[in-house]
């Protein structure tokens, strides 16, 4: 049998993704397993852009010669990739302290991996996939890698709340990372809440202003909620209602091992429960 070497945890926000990686985590490191736990929004995901910006080799160009003062700056922190060059701009700022005026950031977010158009996404982040799956293939050991949300999420993030594409194409861009990583024999959870409606109301209250007016703006102003005219936070769960109900199928179609777990009451130990049931 093929050793599992990733776990994806997948859910809509607010449905306890982040504490179910978490204990996914402990309860293999209490099996004795060599564990990767890798959240949302971390900075060195292997197999996705966090606050990355593509430019094409001409429009990189543009970019240095619009700020020529911070042309060594920004060629020198870009790395090459395929026929242009990706700059990491969250990791300058946070980690490596680098200082970018805020217009410069503006002018690189707005060629972030996430900003970009839908095909140019697709592209970029299918290769990182299929790099990521096969460096874990060349590698020796049993370690297992959990990813929180980024395999159904993010293009659907990309493909329906932003872009809204046909859904053809964004079920096939998921498929298609299936695909890639088959060899990993991966165990995909995705956590279930009957009421959306409620599950978003306890994340707003939970976290803080900015994130749900961000998140708000994000699926209401553009894509698909904008072309349905939806507003506020009825209009919000009107998408994640529809996000919902396509990752649903997605979940059926994919050919992989994966657990449907319904996390409604939010009971921690009957959660870690199960868990431990299905990573036996």
């Amino acid at each position: 049998m093929m050793a599992r070497r990733l776990i994806l945890i997948e859910g809509l926000p607010g449905s306890g993704k982040s504490t179910v990686a978490e204990m996914v985590s402990e309860i293999l490191k209490g099996q004795g397993k060599e564990v990767q736990l890798f959240q949302e929004g971390n900075l060195d995901h292997p197999a996705d852009y966090e606050g990355v910006s593509f430019y094409y080799a001409g429009d990189f160009e543009v970019l240095l010669k619009t700020h020529e003062e911070y042309r060594e700056i920004l060629k020198s922190n870009a790395t090459v990739h395929d026929q242009g060059f990706l700059i990491p701009y969250r990791k300058m700022k946070e980690q490596w302290g680098i200082k970018l005026p805020d217009h410069i950031v503006q002018d690189i977010f707005s060629r972030d991996i996430y900003e970009i158009p839908f095909e140019e996404n697709v592209q970029l982040i299918t290769e990182k996939w299929q790099d990521f799956a096969q460096n874990v293939l060349n590698t020796n050991d049993d370690c297992i890698t959990i990813f929180e949300c980024c395999f159904i999420q993010n293009p659907l993030t990309m493909g329906l709340v932003k872009c809204n594409q046909p859904k053809e194409q964004n079920v096939q861009y998921v498929l298609e990372l299936g695909r890639i990583i088959h060899a990993l024999n991966p165990l995909l959870i995705y956590i279930d809440q009957k009421d959306i409606s409620y599950t978003f109301d306890k994340a707003v209250s939970e976290r803080p202003k900015e994130w749900s007016e961000g998140f708000i703006n994000y699926y209401t102003n553009q894509g698909l909620g904008q072309t349905q005219g939806y507003q506020g936070v009825e209009g919000t769960v009107q998408v994640l209602q529809e996000r919902k109900k396509l990752e649903s199928e997605i979940f059926g179609l994919l050919q992989m091992d994966k657990v449907w777990l319904d996390n409604s009451d939010y009971d921690r130990e009957a959660c870690r429960h199960k868990l431990e049931k299905i990573l036996e």
